[in-house]
């Protein structure tokens, strides 16, 4: 199989973008292309339809390139639970909780394996692979042992691409340093060199891309500009970017900003509405007077909760909420609203039986379970909410079971396709729990609830914004813009030209 390697001087240069432009120029060439991501660190993951869980990027990339995601495309997720721990996802499933130094003690061997099985797998079904590393190629102290960028490149046999990003200052050294430290092989792999998030009049860097040519003997394939691009972000260093660069709007929406916040794509909806800004809340002092508050899900939700009592956000909250305001609990922000939370098996601490005390907001506990929950979601806003008409789909993925008081009167907030019920819902919508990530990114209900904190505050009301036809205008407009920028038939013949070493 024909393919090409995304690789970066450092993190969040673009990788993930310029991989997901090349799958959507590819796509709409007629070509069976997949993406590939050997191994992820992220919180922010992607159930692909069987159930399995696969990092966010690698699924969105599946998307720009009109295939359905698989496990194959993420065969391994690492998900950070603390500082030293992450939960290592294989093949969409967890199956422990290790350091990183166990980690690449006991499973550099396994990982090569289920690295080279997934490519085999891949491809079976398509034409093109378009893999994308991690961090940087040279980080010496882990080239021994790693397993997503140079290594994967020599086991799949394709060409790299290195992108640099000329916004955080430094491109050239950041270039030239990066292929000085790759070993011969490594380098003569590398044929193209892209400088992203350019600023400004790109004819006055025709002398840069001079220089970089000549030192280095690499073409440069091509200068982006700096984008407002659509597309879903990967980590947590795009999230204050993203979110921070859209100024204070008439209505906003307060977002507990935990330590170990994941699957914050589940806030991304908002910055596509005209009226509405987000204000990350890390401290108590932060609070200030937002119109509705989220807590998100998070890796580890005990140990976030600890992160809000020890800021004072505990008792912020609850004042909030005493006062009238609107509260969004999502997966592990849904666990911390609970009385109690009981981690059974140690599966969120790594210490069975503990228990701590929640926000005491909802009537329930929720009880960590050794087994770990992820799929699909579909359904409509339970009866008992009054709403109707409203249909939710989204994916759950989470560890705990929350189970209500005996004899608590409660209405639950969605009614599943299955005739299993779902969250919470009070006061009329004022307090709401749920495990549904992507909540918002279902048009009709984040209208609703838009609306009704617009009609509260004497607003105008407004129609609703879809997302879903955004979509695929959002892939084409990047691949547009990349291709405007970029050597495209040049990356088409590295691709195709390209000879196995």
């Amino acid at each position: 199989m024909k393919g090409i390697m995304i690789q970066g001087t450092a993190s969040d240069v673009g990788k993930s973008l310029i991989t997901t432009a090349i799958c959507r120029l590819l796509a709409n060439e007629g070509v069976k292309v997949t993406p590939f991501k050997s191994q992820n660190m992220s919180n922010n993951s992607y159930v692909t339809m069987d159930g399995k869980e696969i990092g966010r990027a690698q699924g969105i990339q599946a998307e720009a390139a009109k295939t359905d995601a698989s496990i194959w495309m993420n065969p391994i997720l690492l998900k950070p639970r603390s500082d030293l721990q992450s939960e290592v996802v294989l093949l969409g499933k967890a199956i422990c909780t290790l350091s990183g130094k166990s980690y690449r003690d006991t499973y550099y061997e396994k990982g090569l394996v289920t690295i080279m099985n997934s490519l085999s797998r891949l491809s079976e079904s398509y034409e093109v692979i378009v893999m994308e590393g991690a961090g940087s190629p040279v980080e010496i102290n882990l080239k021994d042992k790693e397993l997503v960028n140079m290594k994967i490149a020599e086991l799949a046999g394709v060409p790299v691409v290195l992108v640099a990003d000329i916004d955080r200052g430094g491109v050239f050294a950041s270039i030239v340093g990066t292929l000085e430290l790759l070993t011969p092989p490594e380098r003569n792999r590398v044929k193209g060199i892209i400088i992203n998030k350019f600023r400004g009049d790109q004819s006055l860097f025709e002398e840069g891309v001079r220089w970089i040519e000549e030192k280095t003997g690499v073409p440069v394939l091509g200068v982006i500009p700096y984008m407002d691009h659509m597309i879903e972000g990967e980590d947590s260093l795009s999230i204050a970017e993203r979110f921070s660069s859209k100024p204070k709007r008439s209505i906003e929406i307060g977002v507990v900003k935990v330590p170990f916040i994941s699957n914050y794509s589940d806030i991304e909806p908002f910055l596509y509405e005209e009226d509405v800004s987000i204000k990350w809340i890390e401290k108590a002092e932060d609070f200030g007077h937002p119109d509705a508050l989220i807590i998100p899900g998070t890796k580890s939700t005990i140990t976030d909760l600890q992160f809000l009592k020890d800021r004072g956000l505990v008792k912020a909250i609850r004042s909030y909420v005493v006062e009238g305001g609107m509260i969004v609990g999502i997966c592990g922000g849904y666990q911390m609203m609970c009385k109690e939370l009981v981690d059974l098996a140690g599966t969120d601490t790594g210490t069975a039986n503990m228990v701590v005390q929640g926000l005491g907001l909802i009537p329930a506990k929720t009880i960590f379970h050794q087994e770990k929950i992820t799929t699909r979601v579909s359904g409509n806003l339970h009866p008992l909410t009054r709403i109707e008409g409203i249909s939710l789909e989204g994916y759950e993925i989470h560890l705990g079971k929350t189970e209500y008081d005996a004899f608590a009167t409660v209405s639950p907030f969605i009614l599943c396709e299955d005739g299993e019920t779902d969250g919470y819902y009070a006061f009329d919508g004022q307090i709401i729990g749920t495990y549904l990530h992507h909540l918002f990114h279902n048009d009709e209900w984040r209208s609703h609830w838009l609306n009704k904190i617009r009609a509260m505050k004497e607003l105008q009301m407004r129609e609703i914004v879809s997302l879903q036809s955004l979509k695929d205008r959002r892939f084409d407009d990047l691949a547009d813009m990349v291709k405007e920028h970029l050597d495209w038939n040049q990356v088409k013949r590295i691709i195709s030209q390209w000879e196995k070493s």
